[in-house]
C-alpha cells in the first residue's frame, strides 16, 4: 500500500514519462491507466483531502497532451476516469458544486470515448449528489440515465442499488424501490465474479448498505437493523464502509435502544480521525444526533458533546472549514 508520504511518486513517474514523450505515447497511456487504478483501488486508504489534490495534479498533468488530435482515446478515458474521481471525492469534502463540474467533465469523455462503464458510473454519481442536496427529480433522472447506459452484470447491480433503489425510496415510493432492489440481485446473479474492488467497483456490503438506508427511509427500521448489522460486519473496522454502516445500523437503534445507538456513533468517532471523517460520515452523525435528541441517556449526551467539538471539515488544500 502507498503511504500518503509516498503517494506522490505515482504522479511523479507519471511526470517523468512525459517529460520523455511530451506529446503522448502508448507508454504515457499505460502509466496514466496505472495511476488512476492506483488511485481508484487505494481511495479509501487515504485522507480525502490528501488523495483530492494528487488526483487533481495529475489530471492537469495530463492536460497538456490533450490538444485537438493529440491525445489518443484511451488518455483521454484516463482524463474522465480521473475527472470522475475529482467528482466523487469533491463529495466527499462537501463540495457538492464542485462535485457535479467534475462529474459533467467525466461524462463528457466518457461519451467522446464511447465508454459506457464510466458514463454509467458517472450518471450514478451525480445521482448520489443530487439526492444528497435534496433534488430527487434530477437523481432520479441521473439514475436512470446510469442504469440504463450501464452493461449487464456487476455494473447494472451497482446502478440500481447505489442510485435507483435510495432515490425511489426517498421519494416514498416502495414498490418502485422494491422493483430495483430486486433488479439489483438479478443482475449480481448473472455476474460471474459478484464483485469489484476499488472506487468504480461493487461488492455484497455495499449492496446491504444501500438495502439498510433503503429501508430506513420506508421506515423499515427492523429490516435497516439487519441489513446494516451484515454490512458492516462484512467490513474492516474503521473503514469508511464499516463507519456508514455502523451510523446506519446507529440510526435504525435510536428509537429503541438510544444508548446502543449513541455507542455506535461514539465508536465511528474513536476509530476515525477527523481528517478522515468524510462528508458523508458526518451527515450520518448529524441525522443521529437529531434522532436522539430527546434521549436523556448519559451515553446521548457523551456523543452530542463530542459531535459540539469536533473539528469542522477540511477542504483539498487543508483549510478548515467555518
Amino acid at each position: 500500500m502507498t503511504t500518503d508520504a509516498g503517494l506522490p511518486s505515482v504522479r511523479e513517474s507519471l511526470h517523468l514519462a512525459l517529460l520523455a514523450e511530451p506529446d503522448g505515447s502508448a507508454l504515457v497511456d499505460e502509466l496514466a491507466e496505472a495511476a488512476v487504478d492506483h488511485y481508484a483501488l487505494n481511495y479509501s486508504r487515504h485522507p480525502v483531502p490528501v488523495l483530492f489534490k494528487e488526483v487533481h495534479a495529475t489530471r492537469a498533468l495530463l492536460a497538456g497532451v490533450l490538444t485537438p488530435g493529440g491525445a489518443s482515446t484511451d488518455l483521454q478515458r484516463q482524463v474522465g476516469r480521473l475527472s470522475a474521481l475529482l467528482g466523487n471525492l469533491a463529495f466527499h469534502l462537501e463540495d457538492p458544486s464542485g462535485a457535479r463540474t467534475h462529474l459533467g467533465t467525466a461524462a463528457a469523455y466518457a461519451d467522446r470515448c464511447g465508454d459506457a462503464a464510466l458514463a454509467a458510473w458517472t450518471y450514478g454519481a451525480l445521482s448520489m449528489v443530487a439526492r444528497s442536496t435534496g433534488n430527487l427529480t434530477a437523481a432520479l433522472t441521473y439514475a436512470e440515465r446510469g442504469a440504463g447506459a450501464a452493461p449487464r452484470g456487476l455494473l447494472r447491480a451497482q446502478l440500481h442499488a447505489w442510485a435507483m433503489l435510495p432515490t425511489l425510496a426517498q421519494q416514498g415510493r416502495d414498490r418502485e424501490a422494491t422493483g430495483a432492489l430486486e433488479q439489483a440481485l438479478t443482475e449480481l446473479d448473472t455476474d460471474p465474479v459478484g464483485e469489484a474492488p476499488g472506487r468504480f467497483g461493487f461488492d455484497p456490503a455495499e449492496l446491504t448498505l444501500h438495502q439498510a438506508e433503503a429501508h430506513l427511509a420506508l421506515g423499515r427500521t427492523d429490516l435497516a437493523r439487519s441489513r446494516a448489522e451484515t454490512s458492516a460486519a462484512a467490513c474492516t473496522p474503521g473503514t469508511p464502509g464499516w463507519a456508514a454502516a455502523t451510523l446506519v445500523l446507529a440510526q435504525a437503534e435510536a428509537s429503541t435502544q438510544p444508548s446502543d445507538a449513541a455507542q455506535r456513533g461514539m465508536d465511528v468517532l474513536d476509530r476515525i480521525p477527523p481528517s478522515r471523517l468524510r462528508s458523508t460520515a458526518r451527515t450520518r452523525l448529524k441525522r443521529l444526533d437529531g434522532l436522539l435528541a430527546d434521549r436523556p441517556a448519559d451515553c446521548v449526551t457523551d456523543l452530542r458533546d463530542r459531535l459540539r467539538t469536533l473539528p469542522p471539515p477540511v477542504d483539498a488544500f487543508g483549510t478548515a472549514s467555518a
